[in-house]
This record gives structure tokens, sequence and C-alpha cells, in this order.
């Protein structure tokens, strides 16, 4: 770990850098939502076979968390984190230029297991930070994760209208590989000593993590859950969009340019949180998720309550998943990355639940069964919480141990 008067400084350039390459490496899972309809066509396949793809992106990227993200604490994060960007690159170009729905399957899950590069910048800008600036950088650089996602799915149908839908996979695929380059020219080495621990020991001890900590469990449930609602909507609106208001790629594409909103509630439930309020922030997220439905609902036929519900669940995520990343990394801050692996591991694979049960009822039901769906999901994360509230109440005056190391597991 680099460390002590040796630990480099993070100028802004770099900082910056950093949270574009976080950007980018989290965003390539979003580029086909706004395209399944394009997707389709051109394959030659059905709009639910279409939609698989976004399960397989997001199931993709939680075995990244699983299995790539916890190799930072043993090994050179900057090696690490270029690597997994170079890999992710060449997933970004097999997408690019797929002949067939086969190809183009096997393409986004190579990127999606290697865009994990962005999980491990987060905690490597941390450990170069200086103390002082360390929520700083961290919170820049989770703003241009965050920006890189609503970015996507714009920037997907935006390219689309241009060269069609496969243009914003190769046009990832350079900037990729140029990002990694530069990273690799500017960040310092991560060599120095560290925990001496197998690759086995280090997942072993995510269970081990997970087991001890009842919060890092009922946080990463909410999460995940609450991701899995506005799934649900992610992953049919392009069928809703195109179908019932004839929107072309470009147009369903600048739709998640609304979802800039939920940069908006992130900083307010940072704030809450900073006062010791994350438990008011996560429940006024989760009262906006459960009314979001009903405009949703609406929305099948009127496009200006769809429009209002989108931005409305797209606060309530980000006001969810901040606060969740408020409590769960002070639960033992020595052990951060492994526990951001657990809560991000949950996060993801309930983002990909939602998606699958999202094409299943829209094959079936249509977007009334979508809705349904996603309140379903959104009752469930409330569930959770009102659980998380009691063991907030029976831990408050616990005291979590300052670190668990691979090798206790």
């Amino acid at each position: 770990m680099i460390s002590g008067d040796t630990q480099p400084r993070l100028g802004m350039p770099v900082v910056l850098l950093m949270a574009a390459a976080t950007g980018l490496c989290a965003g390539g899972n979003y580029f086909n939502q706004p395209l399944l309809e394009s997707i389709a066509d051109h394959l030659n396949v059905s709009a639910s076979t279409a939609a698989v793809t976004v399960t397989i992106a997001q199931v993709a990227y939680a075995l990244g968390l699983v299995l790539l993200v916890p190799v930072g604490d043993i090994v050179d994060r900057r090696k690490l984190t270029v690597g997994l960007m170079m890999l992710a690159a060449v997933g970004q170009a097999v997408s690019g230029f797929a002949p067939n729905f086969a190809t183009l399957a096997v393409g986004i899950a190579v990127a999606g297991v290697f865009s994990v590069a962005a999980q491990v910048l987060v905690p490597f800008a941390a450990a170069l930070a200086e103390p002082e600036r360390s929520g700083q950088v961290v919170g820049t650089i989770m703003s241009g994760l965050l920006i890189g996602i609503l970015l996507a799915r714009s920037v997907a149908g935006l390219l689309s209208g241009l060269g069609g839908w496969s243009t914003v996979y190769k046009v990832a695929a350079v900037l990729m590989v140029v990002m990694a380059v530069a990273l690799w020219r500017v960040l310092p080495s991560d060599a120095g000593p560290r925990e001496k621990a197998s690759y086995a020991a280090t997942l072993r001890s995510l269970g081990h993590l997970a087991k001890t900590l009842p919060r890092l469990r009922t946080r990463a449930a909410m999460g995940g859950l609450a991701f899995a609602a506005v799934s649900t909507v992610f992953t049919t609106m392009a069928f809703l969009l195109a179908g019932e208001y004839g929107y072309s790629d470009t147009q369903i594409g600048l739709v998640g340019l609304l979802g800039v909103a939920g940069a908006l509630m992130a900083t307010v439930a940072g704030r809450l949180a900073d006062r010791g309020k994350t438990q008011l922030a996560t429940g006024g997220a989760l009262a906006i998720l459960l009314l979001c439905w009903l405009p949703f609902a609406v929305g099948g036929t009127h496009l200006a309550w769809f429009l209002v519900a989108f931005v409305l669940a797209d606060l309530a995520l980000q006001g969810v998943h901040v606060s969740n990343q408020n409590i769960v990394y002070a639960l033992i801050p020595a052990a951060r990355s492994r526990v951001n692996s657990v809560y991000m591991t949950t996060y993801f694979i309930g983002a990909a639940l939602g998606s699958a049960v999202g094409s299943v009822v829209w094959n079936a039901y249509g977007w009334s069964g979508v809705c349904v769906a996603g309140l379903t999901f959104s009752g469930a994360t409330a569930l959770v919480w009102l659980l998380d509230r009691r063991l907030e109440d029976t831990t408050a005056c616990e005291a979590y141990p300052p670190a668990i190391s691979a090798q206790q597991a």
C-alpha cells in the first residue's frame, strides 16, 4: 500500500481521468438498453431475446465484482486496473463487430466481467488521496461513474442514429484502450507491502464479512431490490417508447439524460448522511420509489407521465444507493474494498434479476406487468428497510472489529 510521506499527491487532472475511466467502464454495460429494438431487427432475433443482453451484462458485472475486485487487496491495483480495461476493450470490440446474436452475447459478457475495473479504481483513489481530500476524491470518481451510466444510454442512442447500433461499441473499445494507456502513464505503482493472502482466502473472506455484518446484509439486499425495481423499466422502456410512441434509438437515448436528476439526489443523500440522517434519506428515497409506479402505469399511454416517473425512479434509486454506501463503508473501514465487493455484487445481481423479470413480464403482460413487478420489488425493499431500522437499534452500541483479514476467513 502506498502511504506515508512517499504517497503521491493526486492532482485534479488525474482524478478527473480516473473519474472518466470509471464512467466509461461502468457505462459500457448500459449501451444496449436503448438499442434493443435495433439489435433485434438487425440480428433477426425477438425483442425478448435482445433484452437478454441486458441481463448478460449485469450478471457478468456481478461475477467480476466477486471474482476480480477483491484481487485489489493482494496485487498492484495499477496493473490490475489497466489489465482489466484492456480486456474490457476486447469485449467491446467483439460486440461492435458481432455478425450474430451469439457473438454479441459473448462480447457483452467479456466486457461486463472486466469492466469492474471501475470498482478497483475507487478504493485505489482513496488509498492515493491525502486523508483530508479522500472524501472529495472518492466523491468525484463516484460522480464520474454515475454520469457515465447516465450518458451511456444517450450516447448509444445518438451514435446509433449516426452509424448504426454497433457504433457505440466500436468507439468504446478505442476509448477504453486510450484511457488504459493514459492511466498507466499517470498512476503510481501500488506494489508496496500488503497482506499476504491467497486468492482463495481473499474470496472466502467475503463470505465471512457477509456472515458477521447483519447491516451489510440488509443494506446490500435493499440496494439489490431497489435496483431490481428500476431495472424492470430500464430493460423494457425501449420497447414501450419505440412501440407506443414511435421513438428512434436517438430519442430513446436522450430520455436517459433525465437521469441526471439522480445526481442531485446522490448529493442530498450524502449531505444527510454527513448530518447523521441516513435513515431519513433512505426513507424519503423509498417513498419516492413506491410512489413512482402510479405515474409509470399512466405513462404507458401518456408520455409526460412516463418521463416524470423516470426522473422519480432514478432519484429514488440513487438516494437508496448512496445511503446504503454510507452505512456499509462505515462498518469496517479497513475492509472497505471487500465490503464494497459484497455490496456491489448484491446490487448488480438485483439489477440482473429485475432485467430478467422485466423481460418476462413484458412479453407476457406488457407494460402493466412491468409496473406490477417494479412495485413488488419496491415493496420488498421497504420491508427490508424496516428490518434494517431494527438492526440499527440493536447494533448501535456494538463495536465491529477494526478489520477482518483474508486469513481469518
